[in-house]
């Protein structure tokens, strides 16, 4: 493969002087022969720069360089293909932050197979689904995982191996991840790709029906690095970055990991089990981590630790969030108690991420507002109706002009139909809009507002969940005859899951069904997915045809 040209334009857009020269000048320049791992690993003048400090609980301390990346993803690489790995075969990953992680991420995309991360946090029932649906051939699963998948592995037809992470004592019937890779070749020919080439799978939540497919090509991740440039203040050389985000998430690996190795910047990596202040500002002191991704959630609970810069020697620069609008006492918290760390709010979205961010460097950031787009996406606000550019300060739906812009996901997987009803044309007569189903608005300088979805999504400590998939498990139980699940403000998650059960004639709504559901839950779905609040009624809000009505229980909570 050639010297990637993507690279050369990244350094050309640090003498933009303007937001508004960026926008005007700005254009997507990926080779024909693109392909992601070549991009992130071996396009690099110096391959032994760090590219992953990682870190464990138990205080072990491991240092990967870009060859190192690289040599490891080539022997997993071939690894996978002796196992019958072929081009566009899917490969799950259930594995939190390890290094196992994107090395298999990256040996599949050198394989032009596609990836498929799924949580940690998935109880049997969320992780048996996406296995089959997306039709994963081998899951590389962490030791955690293990009983997990081999509960479901029988129902799951397609998958033919199991490869463990660190499992000192592999099942019989389970591969080890270091015995896989070990003795195969270092070097790897990578497969011919491009942009398109299929690459990733990541599934995200619907309010009604199963959990969707996000098929991404190999043009993502390079196309999340105008928004990181933006959100990390054009300050991306010579910086550290982490985030306590799942790496099975955009958020993580679009917002953060990938961008960052396609700037040969490193990483730090952390296997924490839920979020802990205390090691958040730990990690940031100890590898003099400057700019970081954090969940809004993340933030409002550093914000309880006093005067952080006293108690820890601290690196921050800049800190990017989205998920929910940043308020104001969050910009002032990072401004005074950690000495002038700039935060900048981001917006995104699984189908099409990092469409609008802030850069102050470029323009002021104002309270609540999303910022601007990001140069290299076209993004208006649309009528739903007849996909007509709405006026400014007029509220429709948030929208993306096709094009060649590579962070808009390709398809839905084995879904042609929703697929086909997420694009519509444009009345304009140019390239067809990608619907975000988010409702905001544009004001007259340009800045993006957020107002609310346009469905029922409910967005808790950054994990996007769709209540259709928590009621169905909640019906699960045999005293429940109805249920309603919305989501309900929360200063510390943004929102909450609360359920609204209609138990069956003979049964008592107390708390100890509310226990029992909510451990129904939580080993069937995943951990965030529980409703933290269970109500009991006689009975639930419908429409003439029988569907319950979750505006009107949202609407019960601002009464």
């Amino acid at each position: 493969m050639h010297l990637n040209s993507i690279f050369m334009t990244w350094h050309i857009n640090l003498n933009y002087d303007t937001y508004e020269q960026a926008r005007e000048e700005f254009a997507w320049n990926l080779p024909d022969d693109y392909n992601i791992a070549w991009d992130c690993l071996r396009k690099h003048d110096d391959l032994d720069r760090p590219a992953l400090y990682q870190a464990y609980p138990d205080n072990r301390r491991e240092t990967y360089t870009f060859r190192d990346l690289d040599e490891l993803s080539n022997q997993v690489a071939h690894a996978l293909r002796e196992h019958g790995v072929e081009r566009g075969d899917r490969v799950a990953v259930v594995v939190p932050q390890k290094p196992a992680n994107p090395l298999t991420h990256l040996a599949c995309w050198k394989l032009g197979a596609v990836s498929v991360p799924l949580s940690v946090l998935f109880g049997p029932d969320a992780l048996q689904y996406r296995l089959n649906d997306s039709g994963s051939r081998i899951v590389v699963a962490d030791e955690s995982m293990l009983e997990t998948v081999r509960e479901v592995c029988d129902d799951c037809p397609d998958l033919e191996y199991i490869v463990a992470v660190d499992a000192e004592e592999p099942f019989e019937d389970v591969e080890s991840f270091d015995a896989l890779h070990e003795d195969q070749p270092r070097t790897f020919d990578i497969e011919d790709t491009d942009e398109d080439t299929p690459a990733i799978i990541l599934y995200t939540s619907g309010s009604t029906g199963p959990p969707k497919g996000v098929l991404h090509t190999h043009g993502l991740w390079c196309g999340h690095c105008a928004a990181f440039y933006m959100y990390f203040e054009q300050d991306i050389f010579d910086s550290v970055y982490w985030t306590p985000a799942d790496w099975a998430w955009i958020g993580a690996l679009g917002d953060l990991l990938f961008p960052a190795w396609h700037y040969g910047q490193p990483i730090v990596g952390y296997p924490m089990e839920g979020f802990n202040t205390e090691t958040a500002f730990d990690l940031c002191e100890e590898f003099d981590v400057t700019n970081t991704f954090l969940p809004p959630t993340a933030i409002r609970m550093m914000r309880n630790v006093a005067d952080p810069t006293k108690q820890y020697d601290l690196s921050l620069k800049t800190i990017c969030s989205g998920g929910e609008p940043l308020t104001p006492e969050i910009l002032d918290w990072a401004a005074k108690q950690l000495e002038g760390v700039t935060v900048n709010e981001l917006y995104g979205q699984t189908e099409a991420n990092l469409l609008v961010t802030n850069c102050r460097k470029w323009f002021p950031a104002q309270a609540g507002s999303m910022g601007k787009p990001v140069p290299g996406h076209e993004v208006a606000i649309v009528d739903q109706e007849t996909s007509e550019r709405l006026p400014d300060d007029e509220i429709g739906m948030i929208a993306i002009r096709h094009s060649d812009d590579p962070v808009i996901f390709q398809e839905y997987w084995n879904e042609p139909e929703k697929t086909e009803a997420a694009r519509v044309d444009a009345a304009d007569g140019g390239e067809p809009w990608h619907l975000t189903e988010d409702l905001g608005y544009r004001d007259e300088d340009g800045y993006f507002w957020f107002k609310t979805r346009d469905d029922d999504i409910i967005i808790t400590s950054g994990y996007r969940v769709g209540p259709g998939e928590v009621e169905s498990a909640i019906l699960e139980h045999s005293d429940v005859e109805q249920v309603g699940v919305v989501g309900i403000p929360d200063k510390t998650r943004g929102e909450i899951i609360k359920a609204f059960v209609q138990p069956v004639s003979d049964a008592t709504g107390d708390d100890g069904l509310s226990e029992e559901i909510q451990k129904l839950v939580k080993d069937q779905l995943a951990k965030y997915e529980y409703p933290r609040e269970i109500e009991f009624v006689d009975e639930l809000p419908t429409t003439t045809t029988g569907k319950i009505q979750r505006r009107k229980l949202r609407d019960r909570e601002t009464e």
